[in-house]
């Protein structure tokens, strides 16, 4: 029986197949509609089928592996540089095989159904959080327009509450009737704001690996759950910087001749669990995360020749090897500081 890889372009009505021998020997090149496509792969005997990283490949990548194929996801960018002179359909499924085949290649692991519903409510949440932001924003916009100055921050709003019940206040009928509608929305965004996040907690209180990182100072369930959404199997890393480079916490390098050239930080990573950590080492500066700070320490080092948020980044950085550590361990945090004084 020949081996046989099969390269699958996706998209939302038509798939583009590419069939090739792990020789490279090209198969059958074949244009499917949605329908045609599973009962096509049906018919196909076992085989290594790979699929660009994007919104459907997990999807795929189930349903495919339920028909007893091996799925691989590439990231789209380590599949553009093999594509042959123009740019289509049938030239990025052949770009996905070739790239495929490469000993080096690094893969995307697929993502379950509990992982997609976790994020979905993760990010269901973040859009609440940006789409409250900008009405906070329009409502403070409008008030300026009409003499009134609040500073920014969802924390003012009683104050801006304050002026439109007061019924003295500078403003035309209209004016006050247009910031209480968009007062009230806000106030429906922050409900709903909080009852995602209490579902949220609860799932980072039923999940053993959420309620183990929650042991780390700055880590709480909104950064637990995120790392069980978006996160990889941590056995796929070999170290824990490595884990780190994925999230985009390690210098950028422009270095040449031997000589390294460290820039910033890279930002090439997943931007959620990113974001998540650095915020919860800016909560480990702040002025009552410093009173548990050990003097002497790495952390009171750094802090006493940088700036804040070079540590924080730091900070982040080393709190994510640590996250790897107690994942592939299976352990609880340990603070290094009493680990080196035991």
């Amino acid at each position: 029986m020949k081996v046989m890889m099969i390269g699958v372009d996706l998209a939302k009505n038509v798939f583009q197949v590419h069939g090739a021998l792990h020789t490279g020997e090209v198969q059958f090149r074949k244009k499917l509609t949605r329908t045609q496509f599973p009962v096509f792969m049906a018919k196909q005997e076992p085989c290594l089928v790979i699929f660009e990283a994007c919104g459907s490949a997990h999807y795929w990548a189930r349903e495919m592996a339920a028909l007893g194929h091996e799925v691989k996801l590439i990231a789209p960018q380590y599949a553009r540089p093999f594509v042959k002179r123009q740019k289509n359909d049938a030239a990025d499924a052949e770009a996905i095989v070739i790239a495929a085949r490469q000993p080096e290649m690094r893969f995307v692991e697929p993502k379950t159904v509990q992982q997609q519903s976790r994020a979905a409510i993760f990010r269901g949440r973040e859009r609440l959080v940006h789409q409250r932001t900008a009405d906070v924003n329009a409502l403070r916009a409008l008030l300026y327009e009409h003499g009134h100055v609040f500073p920014q921050g969802i924390r003012r709003l009683n104050r801006i509450t304050a002026l439109l019940e007061d019924k003295t206040a500078d403003l035309q009928p209209l004016i006050r009737e247009e910031c209480l509608d968009l007062l009230a929305q806000i106030e429906e965004k922050t409900a709903r704001i909080i009852e995602r996040t209490a579902k949220l907690k609860t799932l980072a209180g039923k999940s053993d690996s959420a309620r183990r990182l929650q042991t780390m100072p700055g880590v709480g369930p909104l950064t637990a759950i995120a790392v069980e959404a978006f996160g990889p199997d941590m056995a796929q890393f070999k170290t824990g910087r490595d884990f780190a480079a994925w999230l985009g916490l390690v210098p950028k390098q422009h270095s040449s001749g031997g000589k390294e050239r460290l820039g910033r930080m890279t930002k090439a990573g997943q931007a959620d669990i990113r974001r998540l950590l650095i915020i919860g080492a800016m909560s480990r500066l702040g002025w009552l995360g410093r009173r548990t700070i050990t003097e002497g320490s790495w952390l009171s080092r750094m802090l006493a020749r940088k700036p804040k948020m070079l540590v924080a980044i730091a900070l982040a950085n080393k709190m994510a090897r640590q996250i790897w550590a107690m994942l592939t361990k299976n352990e609880d945090y340990k603070d290094p500081a009493l680990a080196v004084a035991a």
